[in-house]
């Protein structure tokens, strides 16, 4: 039997803030994924453990000893619109356990049945969705941008009805805590003061132990989340990712990328790109990130209010209206600090904001591939334009901005190939493309065969190293594949 030193740290210290429940007994539970990387690093003693036996564990159907199952409440704008009483309808928290580093981490099923918030779902997941949370979250931690991560995989053996019958699932995620802004809403919409204060301590303690002993230090708690938030929504638009659903509860306050349903990472870069169909407007478009992430930032003040300010919440407006209107700055230096490091740069200089502005602007004009067009800029720094120069119509389009971005290296104080090889070093060549993942899912699926889901992971875990054989892997979907494309959010 695996022993995991379980801890219960939310549950004893929030006691409001839960409901126990029991996950569903799968009939025939199966392990699909096991990440045997994420179960060392987070100090599980798995080594022994058959696959059968983790598969039972890891599917709800035998909990690990000390293991107490609880579903967390948090409200949430969804798309704009309040729930005020949201909470997880498909998820359980086991646990908490002190990963190697001494971190504390979320253990929780994903799809193990019904709990007391989940309204008229089911509670349940298909292999599809959990797979894909797999694929973009281990993509996600290749790339270097904050993320939970999937430790297992299990098929249910039983089928979920979405549009048509599926094959169950129940994946095992791992997570720096699930707090999120929603968390917090919930119990400042319900008017229960002082569980809420006693949320922000335990975020204080969690993530943020800096803060503690400060005067002031609810208003700080919104600074420090705000600035995580903008350098990770930077990551995002360097990377070509689209969430797809930033709605308020799925805005952890750690600043990790959480709930990987709708999401995408973008071919031709353009910043009106959607993927997801549940957003008909755009909302959570590309280029709208930055600015649903303040709006997701500007309703966490609001519950924070009357912790900065309890004998006249309305004084501390001013002070959180400050923060919050600082976050196109934070964001803004976050993103042009990660630029100039994609484009070789070691120094910073004025003109970069409108040196980054202009190549993104060709990218959009001509259609150009995102992830390809800042890795072949590489090899343009070593005087290899082909690659670079093949993305485009013709290559004076390109000319006037390449001799702005080769005057930015001037002098050099490095050779062409270390600045080359710097570059590579922040820019991708592996990204988890959209056929790709689809291909991979639907063999899962449809003919339960993981190789291509195997595969697809052993790619991306090295992301930025080119590889012989594996060109099907850099290239985007043909224009007629990925026109149209979209993407679903699995409930």
């Amino acid at each position: 039997m695996i022993h995991i030193a379980f801890d219960h740290s939310y549950a004893r210290d929030l006691p409001g803030a839960w409901q126990a429940a029991q996950p569903d007994m799968p009939p025939a539970p199966a392990l699909l994924f096991w990440n045997a990387e994420l179960a060392d690093e987070l100090g599980l003693d798995t080594a022994q453990a058959s696959a059968a036996e983790l598969a039972r564990l890891f599917s709800g159907a035998s909990l690990p000893p000390g293991a107490h199952p609880i579903a967390q409440a948090y409200a949430g704008h969804q798309f704009g619109g309040l729930s005020p009483s949201l909470g997880d309808g498909r998820a359980l928290l086991l646990g908490e356990v002190i990963d190697r580093h001494g971190q504390r981490r979320d253990i929780a099923l994903k799809g193990s049945g019904r709990t007391p918030f989940s309204r008229r779902g089911d509670g349940k997941a298909a292999v599809g969705p959990m797979l894909r949370e797999l694929i973009l979250g281990e993509a996600m931690q290749a790339l270097g941008i904050p993320t939970t991560r999937a430790l297992a995989v299990v098929a249910t053996g039983e089928p979920v009805q979405r549009e048509r019958q599926l094959p169950g699932a129940v994946l095992t995620r791992v997570a720096a805590s699930h707090l999120r802004v929603g968390t917090f809403q919930y119990f400042a919409i319900h008017g229960e003061s002082e569980t809420l204060k006693k949320l922000a301590d335990y975020t204080i303690a969690r993530h943020y132990p800096e803060l503690a002993n400060q005067d002031h230090r609810y208003l700080s708690l919104l600074s420090a989340v705000a600035e995580r938030q903008a350098e990770l929504i930077a990551r995002w638009m360097h990377a070509g990712f689209i969430h797809g659903v930033m709605n308020t509860d799925n805005m952890a306050l750690s600043g990790e990328t959480i709930d990987f349903g709708p999401c995408a990472f973008m071919d031709a870069h353009h910043p009106d790109t959607v993927f997801s169909s549940i957003d008909h407007t755009g909302r959570y478009a590309y280029g709208n990130q930055p600015a649903i992430a303040q709006w997701n930032l500007a309703r966490f003040a609001e519950t924070l209010l009357p912790l900065i300010a309890p004998d006249d919440p309305a004084s501390a407006v001013p002070a959180a209206t400050e923060i919050i209107e600082s976050f196109p700055e934070r964001y803004q230096a976050h993103w042009l600090d990660q630029a100039r490091r994609k484009f070789g740069l070691l120094d910073a200089k004025a003109t970069d904001k409108q040196l980054l502005q202009d190549w993104l602007a060709l990218l959009a004009a001509y259609g150009v591939d995102h992830t390809l067009a800042w890795r072949y800029l590489a090899d343009e720094a070593e005087g290899k334009p082909d690659r670079l120069a093949a993305l485009f119509p013709s290559a004076s389009v390109l000319e006037p901005w390449l001799k702005q971005w080769q005057n930015r290296h001037v002098p050099r104080t490095r050779r062409p190939p270390d600045i080359a090889a710097a570059m590579r070093r922040e820019n991708p060549l592996y990204i988890p493309r959209n056929h790709l993942v689809e291909e991979a899912l639907t063999a899962a699926s449809e003919h339960g065969d993981m190789g291509p889901t195997r595969k697809l992971l052993e790619v991306l875990r090295d992301p930025f190293n080119e590889r012989e054989g594996l060109q099907r892997y850099a290239l985007p979907a043909a224009p007629e594949v990925a026109e149209g494309y979209r993407t679903f959010c699995g409930t």
